[in-house]
């Protein structure tokens, strides 16, 4: 099974989780260059090498009109944005469904966090550190590089907040900050002796959103490590590391979780499956079922990593009319997955390569061949068959 480990051991941050990513591309400068692409407004993307303690990795920098957060200019210009705002951001931008789900959901866990935090609803909250559009920037790039590396299994260690306070928008806080803290809540965690925020509420969303479990590194073998390097210098490396590669036995533990309906519209079903999709489930289907009194019903199937167990109980009664949830623990074998990006007479197209078992198969993103198919006013059929002639 094709497993991604994230050593959290100098905390996270957006933008250090991205640079670690990257590196585990083939590909950097290609990368980068789409996500310039993107169209995200004022924002340049740059991987540039940095050393911490004689290691070298990359710093992923990013700059709104020229100027990367933390200078002068940038703290002047500081843009307070609400999650309606971040959502009209995220709704244009060329990525597929799933990208921008995860995005929302990544600002969602912000979002909830910060209304706890200062008590006010989740229409209130207007981001600080994390709404401006450098952090959007960094969700984004991170969102991306997880759909582009496939992992099947998400690992991360304890994470390292740092101790001592840190200076934010409303005011000195205590580290971790709130909104971090109670993110983070559910994962283990440690403050040890580094003074300073190491990490951030962007970071710890990012975690809580694509990591299932949170312990030691599983015995793997590792194909390609990455050094995503933080701007600050401490006396330990200020890095956070990822490790790409395969464990042993393919079959991952998953979960079954299932109800029956018979009072929801088909309108409201279907929100329930993206919310649940959203949330971090694997996979959502339906089946029609027949029900007591001879009603006509709808069963819901989630299947989900057991991390996701509780989050997804609480989608599934909140978005649902059930009383009731079936849990079944399952194995579930499955092919080694990739991204490739292949240039084409049409541009850059993402193939999905999956192997094991003495299979290879090979498969030409739907999202990307719908695109051409729209902009050269062709069947999908016909984009398949140009591609594969070529």
């Amino acid at each position: 099974m094709r497993i991604l480990y994230i050593d959290c051991g100098m905390g996270a941050a957006g933008d250090m989780l991205g640079a670690a990513l990257l590196e585990l591309l083939p590909d950097r400068e290609g990368f980068i260059e789409k996500l310039n692409g993107l169209g995200i407004p004022s924002v340049r993307f740059a991987a540039e090498p940095s050393v911490k303690c004689g290691i070298t990795g990359t710093h992923m920098r990013v700059t709104v009109d020229g100027c990367e957060e933390g200078c002068e200019e940038h703290e002047h210009h500081h843009h307070h944005a609400s999650m309606r705002d971040i959502g009209e951001i995220v709704d244009v931008l060329p990525v597929s469904d799933r990208v921008r789900a995860d995005i929302m959901a990544v600002y969602g866990l912000i979002a909830q966090a910060e209304s706890r935090a200062h008590g006010r609803s989740v229409e209130e909250i207007h981001f600080h550190e994390v709404g401006t559009m450098d952090a959007v920037a960094d969700v984004t790039a991170v969102c991306l590089l997880m759909e582009e590396l496939s992992p099947a299994k998400v690992l991360a260690s304890p994470v390292h907040v740092g101790c001592g306070s840190v200076r934010c928008a409303h005011g000195i806080l205590p580290v971790p900050a709130p909104a971090t803290a109670d993110i983070l809540k559910g994962v283990p965690i440690y403050g040890g002796r580094i003074e300073g925020e190491l990490c951030t509420p962007t970071g710890a969303a990012l975690l809580k959103h694509f990591v299932s479990d949170f312990g030691d590194m599983p015995v793997m073998k590792v194909e390609t490590i990455g050094l995503g390097m933080g701007k600050k210098d401490f006396e330990r490396a200020n890095c956070v590391r990822a490790m790409l590669g395969e464990t042993q036995d393919s079959a991952q533990e998953m979960l079954m979780l299932s109800c029956n309906v018979d009072d929801m519209t088909a309108e409201d079903i279907a929100y329930a499956c993206s919310t649940l999709l959203a949330a971090g489930a694997n996979e959502v289907f339906t089946l029609p079922a027949g029900m007591k009194k001879s009603r006509m019903g709808t069963v819901i199937t989630v299947i989900c990593d057991g991390g996701k167990r509780e989050e997804l109980l609480k989608v599934m009664f909140t978005h649902t009319s059930t009383l009731g949830i079936r849990e079944i623990p399952f194995k579930r074998n499955v092919l080694n997955r990739r991204i490739v990006v292949e240039n084409t007479p049409f541009g850059e197209v993402r193939k999905k390569i999956s192997e094991g078992y003495g299979v290879v198969r090979e498969k030409y993103e739907h999202d990307d061949l719908e695109r051409i198919a729209k902009e050269n006013g062709l069947s999908i059929e016909q984009v398949r068959r140009r591609l594969s002639e070529r």
